[in-house]
Parts: structure tokens; C-alpha cells; sequence
């Protein structure tokens, strides 16, 4: 009969196999590979090896029907980095899902600052007409004769009534290089409201992203505290027993203290990026959201050349420039224009006692005998703004090449590191966990050993979902750059 037996199950999902440990007291300690098809499984394997071991580790004393602290404490211990919750986590969480897909668009229909650029947009467009029609016409009206409104003398041949209608005509080719002036300048809101529409849904991904790391990161704390829970009782029971150090329970109890510390952080930052969420849907900070759709890792095929032809072609910042420069050098065309003078026609009719109605057309031009001062500065104020535009399309395409090269960068790197930790972190500390855990209860490893591999594998799971987070948004704020999208 087995004096003192304990079952240890361990396991990551970037592992095909799991590793289930029997330890038993003394110096026999059972382990073997078990494909991943649940704890039954896993269980049905254990036993099965105890049955194996049960004849060399048998003992004459009286077998105690009671288990031991020991015992009690060497549950089924499932690790698992995915951070997939178990059945008492599923029960707890709420029914609903956040969907990244439906959270973008509820905030490219609701957020204020794209409603506001939108109407940016309209505003300019109603400006194009106005640019290209004529100015209004003068009507005036007078008369001479005595004070009395409109009362001629009779007697005076020079007394009358009259009126005078006058129209501005500006020289050929001024209203319609104003209406293409201002149809530039309504291109250039049109794509600040793309870019603004693209730095929201960019915003939305960056913090749903951060929002599902941190989710999956309290799941993870959540899950290791039962596991150091376990961890705890053991180390109390060996020390009950003599076989552990008084020490080595208060180190367990400080761990338990320190995850308390970071779930409490965690749970804050949660909360703090649910309110950002909420507030680029235009929604009250405290809306619940619940619990975010499994974020997976996108496919990323581009190269670095790539993304800096697709930015140079479709960035929405670069194409705001363009037509700035083409608004810029249609005003120099404007300005050299003005040295032209603008033209005046009037109608006038006067109504005079004892005579006939006389009625009179005047024409006149405005002669720019000021124009050193006043058309030449014009000149020269847009043709500096035209070279000022040219060069804030070189810097904007300058800040994007920059920026795409360190998106692409970060992209790639956290990239590696998924990879490094899915392949080989995550896996080895989770094999030197079950090392240690099988060690401490046979007496083969100390306690610190043991509390320091679970610190890893804590650590390195946090990180992997850390590094997720990082990759896509990477990827989102590269899709704002090069003004297409990169994911599915």
C-alpha cells in the first residue's frame, strides 16, 4: 500500500503533452508523458502508475485511512499559459464578449472627434461656392431737393429722385482660381477626417488590446494564487513533518501577499483602460464592457519596403500635404493675378421734375497704384507658403518613414519573442516547475528553488500576453501609417 502518494499535473498549450508526476515518500518518484485530453485522461494515467509503483514502495506499517496535509494539498495543479479559465473561472465571468470588430465600429459612428472632423469637411465643401460666385451688387438709393424724404423741387430743374445699382467684376480667372483654392482646402479636411477615423480606430485597437492583456494577466494571477495556494499547504504540511523549514511557509505566505499587490494593480489598470474604451464610444466611463474576444496573433507578410511604398502612396497625413501644396501654388497663382484690376459697372436712373427720367451706365477699375505694398507682399506671402508646404510634405513623409520603421521593428521583435516564448521559455520553466515541485515533496529540491520557478513561469506567461499586446498594436498603428488595413 502507498504510505504517501501525490499527483501533480502540469501543462502549457504550447506543449503537445502534459506531465503528470506521482510522488511518493521516499525515494520514488513516477513521471510520464500524457497527451492532452483532459484531466480524466491524465488521472486514469496516474492511477495506473500507481498501481505500477505500489508493490516496491510497499510498507508492513498499519495504512492510515486519514490522508495527510500532504495529501490534501497535492491536487490536480493545472498550468496553463493560454490563460484559458477554468470551470470555476467560466462560471464566474459574465456572458458577454467584447468584439474588437463591433467596438470599431460603434466608434467610428459615435466618437466625437470623427463627428467633428466630418463636419469640418461640409463646412469647406460649402465654402467652394461661395469662393466662385461674384460679390453682391450695391443698391442705393437718394435724392435732392428739400430735406423731406425723396421731395424734389418743383421749380428746380436739377432737383431729383433717384437710384444707383453697381456691380464688382473681378478680373478674368480670379473666382475660379478662389473656387479651386478652397475645393484644395476641403480635400485636405476630407483626409484629415480619414486620418482622424484611422487615429480612432487605431486608439480603440491599441486599448482593446491592452484591455484583453490585462484581462488575461488577472486570469493568470488568479490561477497561480490557487497554485501557490497548494504550493503553501504542502510547505506547511513538510513542516509539520519535520521534512521543511518554518521559513519556507512564511516565503510562501509573502509570495501569496505579492500577487495580492498585482492583482490589485492589475484590476486598476483594467478598469482604467475600460474607461478609455468607453470614452472613444462616447459612452459614460462606468459602461460595462465584460470580457474581451481571444486576441490571436495576425499574420504579418510585409516587408519593410513595402510599408514604406504603401505610406508614401496612401498615408492619409501625405496626401493632406499634396493638396495643400496644390492650394499653395494656385495662390501664388492667385496673387500674381491680383496685379490685374478688378472692373465696375453701375445702372443709374433719376427721376427730375418738369423733365424727362434720365438714366445713365458707369464702368470703373480699381488701379493697384499701391501694389509694392500691397500686391507684391501678396506675392511673396504665397510663394513663402507654397515652399513652407513643400516642406511640410518632406517632413511628414520623413515622421512616417521614421515611424513605420520603428512600428516595423517593434512589430518584428515582439514577433521573435512570441515565438521564443511559446517554443522554448514557456516549456522549459514549466518542465523546471514540475522538476522542482516533484523534488521538494521527495526531498530532493528546497522550497526557494521551487518558488522560484513558479516567479518564472508567472512572469514569462504575463509576458507572452504582454508581447501579443505589443505585436498588434504594432500593426494597428502601422495600418494609420500606410492608410490600408493589414489584418483580416
Amino acid at each position: 500500500m502507498l504510505k504517501n502518494a501525490q499527483i501533480w499535473w502540469h501543462g502549457h498549450p504550447a506543449r503537445e503533452r502534459h506531465t503528470a508526476a506521482i510522488a511518493v515518500s521516499g525515494s520514488h518518484t513516477a513521471k510520464m508523458a500524457v497527451p492532452r485530453f483532459g484531466c480524466g485522461w491524465a488521472l486514469g494515467w496516474c492511477l495506473m502508475a500507481l498501481a505500477t509503483l505500489s508493490g516496491p514502495v510497499a510498507t508492513a506499517e498499519t495504512p492510515s485511512t486519514a490522508p495527510t496535509e500532504a495529501e490534501k494539498a497535492a491536487k490536480v495543479v493545472v498550468l496553463n499559459p493560454t490563460g484559458t479559465p477554468s470551470s470555476e473561472q467560466k462560471s464566474a465571468a459574465p456572458d458577454s464578449t467584447v468584439n474588437l470588430a463591433d467596438l470599431i465600429r460603434d466608434a467610428l459612428d459615435h466618437n466625437p472627434s470623427i463627428k467633428a472632423a466630418g463636419r469640418n469637411v461640409l463646412a469647406g465643401r460649402a465654402r467652394i461656392p461661395q469662393a466662385k460666385t461674384l460679390p453682391d451688387p450695391t443698391l442705393s438709393v437718394g435724392w435732392a431737393g428739400n430735406i423731406t424724404p425723396f421731395s424734389v423741387q418743383t421749380g428746380d430743374p436739377s432737383s431729383y429722385r433717384g437710384l444707383n445699382v453697381t456691380q464688382e467684376l473681378p478680373y478674368p480667372g480670379k473666382l475660379k482660381l478662389k473656387g479651386q483654392i478652397a475645393d484644395r482646402e476641403a480635400e485636405a479636411l476630407r483626409w484629415d477626417l480619414e486620418s482622424t477615423r484611422r487615429d480612432v480606430a487605431w486608439q480603440v485597437k491599441s486599448a482593446f488590446f491592452e484591455y484583453a492583456y490585462y484581462h488575461k494577466a488577472i486570469e493568470i494571477v488568479s490561477k497561480d494564487q490557487d497554485l501557490l495556494g497548494r504550493m503553501a499547504k504542502i510547505a506547511d504540511a513538510q513542516y509539520r513533518v519535520g521534512k521543511g523549514s518554518q521559513q519556507d511557509v512564511l516565503r510562501a505566505q509573502v509570495e501569496q501577499s505579492r500577487l495580492l499587490q498585482r492583482m490589485t494593480v492589475l484590476e486598476q489598470q483594467e478598469k482604467t483602460v475600460a474607461a478609455r474604451l468607453n470614452g472613444l464610444l462616447n459612452r459614460a466611463p462606468e459602461t460595462p464592457l465584460g470580457n474581451p474576444e481571444p486576441v490571436k496573433q495576425s499574420l504579418f507578410p510585409y516587408t519593410l519596403d513595402e510599408l514604406y511604398q504603401l505610406a508614401r502612396d496612401n498615408d492619409p497625413g501625405v496626401k493632406r500635404e499634396q493638396r495643400m501644396i496644390e492650394r499653395s501654388q494656385l495662390a501664388v497663382n492667385l496673387a500674381r493675378r491680383d496685379y490685374k484690376p478688378d472692373f465696375t459697372v453701375g445702372y443709374m436712373y433719376q427721376q427730375r421734375p418738369l423733365l424727362p427720367d434720365m438714366q445713365g451706365v458707369t464702368v470703373g477699375i480699381n488701379l493697384p497704384v499701391f501694389y509694392k505694398t500691397k500686391q507684391r507682399e501678396a506675392a511673396i506671402e504665397a510663394s513663402e507658403e507654397l515652399i513652407g508646404a513643400r516642406n511640410s510634405l518632406e517632413d511628414r513623409q520623413n515622421s512616417v518613414n521614421f515611424e513605420v520603421k520603428q512600428q516595423y521593428l517593434m512589430a518584428k521583435a515582439s514577433e521573435s519573442l512570441l515565438q521564443l516564448y511559446s517554443r522554448a521559455v514557456v516549456p522549459q520553466s514549466s518542465l523546471a516547475l514540475d522538476s522542482s515541485i516533484s523534488g521538494y515533496q521527495v526531498g530532493k529540491a528546497d522550497f526557494l528553488t521551487m518558488l522560484s520557478n513558479f516567479q518564472t513561469i508567472l512572469e514569462y506567461e504575463i509576458d507572452y500576453y504582454q508581447e501579443l499586446s505589443n505585436f498588434e498594436t504594432a500593426l494597428a498603428r502601422l495600418e494609420v501609417l500606410v492608410g490600408r488595413d493589414l489584418t483580416p
